[in-house]
């Protein structure tokens, strides 16, 4: 599939980047889980991410499957914040995950809207209307609640995820920002992600003491068929996810990004009660929950009403690349 620049893009278009955001976030969410269950050096799993995006563009490039350009030290540099950001974002949110569980990490992050609002409101974009003002309140509040009840709560995990919103806020921003001024595709911006992001997690996991201890625990973890499939699963769906948010934010917008991560975290919050274990059940918690995916329900309609009412955008820029 290939999009001119200049042209808007269709509502199927919008509609397909939404959803396979949504799906590749949800199915993140438990692969990440699962690896970081039983291999803990995160950053390291980060570091392998960001190293098969890099590759498998490049080689695309190379086969001629993208249209992508190659590597521009003025580009570079400007991209070079949302890389920053981003893994700033995974890092914090996969270290959440070692003591945080999943109901409550979905919680957590839907306070992300929260944070886009305000992030909106300092950068010129007016108030948030009524709606949406009382739909976000009610999803910090189910937060708090849900905080109350949790028998596993972890302080510093907690922190870890606030600290991950925010970093998530900064690239969305940024991404939308970067996507619809500077006219690149999404293939683009997640090829100079991963290559900005390269050196920076090296240094880290070599300053942290992650390796070169990670790499000889992974040999020995890869000998076991499962994890081998888990931790290939968490390298191509970090693909497909980088993609699939890229996307969905130059295609629609940052806010509409939060929105379909806000929706499925009503699945993933159910599932999440289920799968890996770690959830201990108590009433508080449950109410907080269901508050908090309330007022992710309503937070996201009245922003669907909002933007009904509006004349639709023009982008610079949807995909670059060809079957």
């Amino acid at each position: 599939m290939e999009v001119q620049p200049e042209m808007e893009p269709t509502s199927s278009i919008s509609l397909i980047a939404a959803v396979s955001y949504g799906i590749a976030s949800m199915a993140m969410v438990f692969i990440n889980k699962a690896v970081i269950m039983q291999y803990p050096h995160s950053m390291t799993v980060l570091t392998l991410q960001q190293l098969a995006t890099s590759l498998l563009i490049h080689c695309g490039r190379r086969m001629g499957y993208t249209r992508a350009r190659g590597i521009d030290l003025a580009t570079a540099k400007k991209l070079l914040p949302i890389s920053i950001f981003y893994n700033a974002n995974v890092a914090f949110a996969l270290a959440s995950l070692k003591g945080v569980n999943i109901p409550m990490y979905i919680a957590i992050k839907r306070l992300t809207p929260l944070a886009v609002l305000i992030a909106g409101y300092l950068f010129g974009k007016g108030k948030p209307t009524t709606q949406v003002a009382l739909s976000v309140l009610l999803t910090a509040a189910g937060c708090v609640i849900a905080a109350l009840g949790d028998f596993s709560f972890d302080l510093f995990g907690y922190g870890l995820a606030l600290t991950s919103v925010f970093f998530q806020t900064m690239y969305l921003v940024l991404v939308e920002k970067s996507g619809a001024e500077d006219g690149l595709s999404s293939i683009e911006i997640m090829f100079y992600n991963s290559f900005l992001s390269l050196p920076f997690l090296s240094f880290l996991i070599i300053v942290t003491g992650e390796f070169p201890n990670s790499l000889s625990l992974l040999l020995a973890k890869c000998s076991y068929l499962p994890f081998l499939v888990m931790l290939v699963l968490s390298l191509v769906m970090g693909i497909v996810l980088n993609f699939t948010m890229f996307l969905c934010t130059i295609v629609n917008s940052a806010l509409t990004t939060t929105i379909v991560g806000v929706l499925k975290g009503v699945g993933s919050t159910t599932l999440g009660f289920v799968l890996l274990g770690g959830v201990e059940v108590h009433a508080l918690n449950v109410s907080g929950l269901v508050v908090n995916t309330a007022g992710g329900v309503w937070y996201s309609y009245a922003k669907y009403r909002q933007k009904k009412a509006k004349p639709a955008k023009t982008l610079s820029d949807l995909e670059a690349h060809k079957k």
